[in-house]
């Protein structure tokens, strides 16, 4: 383990040899891990590599097997957030903790002692809110429904409600998973501002860039193990890709080669089309995909997409416009025929739409072809060829597994995308919509997955690429469509997109 870090004071929270077990495998083992004041500190790891798992015993929500804590040198135990806070530790999770049907203020006085108890005095709380939102360039409305602010604005309630506990180390779980260019940014600020009132600051991440930009410190894990301790001014992104999966990482420049065809393969026209709760999601969207090429659909979660997704591979219906594929008018059809006209998706819920989970991975192989004569024998399935076929595909995308005959639901996340990537790719689609295809992968996965997308794209299949990771969108991308509120804003040339324009239209700003 590389530990290079220079002498430094007493640190404000030291974690020694932190253990944490679940059903005998160590999330943690044996870490060691020092928070100073003044510094923002990433730790960076692969999916799975321990990160939230540590920072949630420090938060008091799970209780190390074995190991210490200490504050300000003295030994603590924190059994529970209330400590934690107590001990002015706050924590602002990926997967926001607010209440949506109460207001901003009510959700930042919620758990606070007031002189009217049980009734919180919200005329404090929104005066103090209102001079954390000043000082901290986080601007909030302390009178609206949380349900009906967008999703960067619920980031910013949630860290006023931290920051309402006066935390001197604040821990912010991916915190920009779900952000605009322009509110990273502000982020950002935010963190330099906190480090340099002599607080701390802890990013749980897996985005090498944003390590680089806001980080002064780097604790590396891998396999609940801490690999490396780094100075950021000292260490590259290569660097860390590799103290994290453990191997070099090859460079990505350059994958796109060739030009897409002058042909259309997926052609939207004038589509509206409603959301589950009869909301309309998509608002006379129209754009074209090319035959051999990626389009980038760019956006915070929540715009549409979904809904997008779901039209087109025949799971949503549109009230208005047109869909055609290759030329055909493929409106409103079935998931069936959707099928036919050789469209494929890799969705984004893989567990809950992606495949069955009790099913073999055999099975779940031919679920899109198994009609195909060469699977059926006298209206059954022919085992054999079933068998054969997994046999192929299994070892075709290294994915990982008891054998074919396994459950689906035994296979890890990224092996799950393999096999659904194996699934789809396999009858030979024209047209593929990918939303969020490395969404929870670790950075091998990740890799495999965008060298398979990458190879479709040569063989002249048009890729609708939807997903909340802009740096992906930005490496993989022909052109770029930005979708807001069921609206296209714009669509750019990847090759001379400006991050601010991207940030712009994702925010509602139209191209001119």
């Amino acid at each position: 383990m590389s530990d290079i870090y220079p002498p430094q004071p007493l640190p404000l929270i030291e974690m020694k040899g932190i253990t944490k077990k679940f059903s005998g495998v160590a999330a943690n083992n044996s870490i060691d891990f020092a928070i100073y004041a003044g510094d923002v500190h990433a730790l960076l790891g692969e999916n799975g590599a321990g990160k939230t798992t540590l920072m949630n015993i420090l938060y008091g929500l799970y209780r190390a097997d074995s190991g210490e804590i200490l504050v300000r040198g003295e030994r603590v135990t924190i059994r529970s957030p209330k400590d934690a806070i107590a001990l002015k530790i706050a924590m602002v999770h990926q997967h926001f903790q607010l209440v949506p049907t109460l207001t901003v203020a009510e959700n930042v006085g919620l758990g606070l002692k007031a002189k009217r108890e049980p009734l919180l005095n919200l005329d404090s709380v929104v005066k103090r809110m209102n001079e954390l939102a000043k000082d901290y360039g986080l601007p909030v409305n302390p009178d609206a429904m949380v349900a009906q602010l967008s999703v960067g604005e619920r980031q910013r309630v949630e860290i006023i409600k931290a920051l309402y506990r006066v935390p001197d180390t604040l821990i912010l779980d991916e915190p920009t998973s779900v952000l605009t260019p322009q509110e990273v940014e502000g982020l950002f600020h935010f963190m330099r501002l906190m480090a340099g009132e002599g607080r701390a600051v802890v990013v749980i991440t897996h985005k090498l860039p944003e390590v680089m930009a806001v980080s002064g410190r780097v604790t590396v894990l891998r396999h609940g193990e801490v690999v490396a301790r780094l100075m950021t001014r000292d260490t590259n992104p290569d660097e860390l890709a590799e103290k994290m999966v453990g191997r070099e990482i090859p460079h990505m420049e350059g994958i796109l080669e060739g030009k897409p065809s002058e042909n259309a393969a997926l052609e939207i026209r004038q589509v509206s089309a409603l959301n589950d709760k009869g909301v309309l999601a998509l608002d006379n969207m129209s754009f074209s995909l090319r035959a051999g090429e990626i389009l980038g659909l760019a956006g915070v979660a929540g715009n549409g997409q979904a809904e997008l997704a779901e039209i087109l591979t025949g799971m949503r219906k549109v009230i208005s416009g047109n869909v055609f594929v290759q030329g055909s008018d493929v409106t409103n059809a079935s998931p069936r025929e959707m099928i036919k006209h050789s469209i494929g998706q890799i969705p984004e819920d893989r567990m809950g739409s992606g495949l069955v989970l009790d099913m073999s991975i055999a099975e779940n192989l031919v679920l899109e072809v198994r009609t195909q004569p060469r699977f059926e024998r006298r209206y059954l399935l022919d085992n054999e060829q079933v068998h054969q076929n997994a046999r192929h595909l299994v070892e075709e995308y290294s994915i990982s597994c008891g054998g074919v005959d396994a459950p689906a639901r035994t296979l890890s996340g990224g092996n799950m995308q393999k096999l659904i990537l194996a699934k789809v790719l396999s009858r030979n689609p024209k047209v593929l919509i990918a939303a969020q295809p490395t969404s929870g992968l670790d950075v091998g996965a990740t890799e495999f997955i965008t060298e398979k997308l990458i190879e479709q794209r040569r063989l002249g299949v048009g890729i609708l690429l939807i997903s909340s990771d802009l740096n992906e969108i930005m490496s993989m991308s022909d052109r770029i469509a930005c979708i807001f509120d069921g609206k296209i804003m714009g669509i750019v040339p990847a090759a001379t997109a400006e991050l601010k324009e991207i940030g712009l239209m994702m925010g509602g700003i139209a191209k001119n």
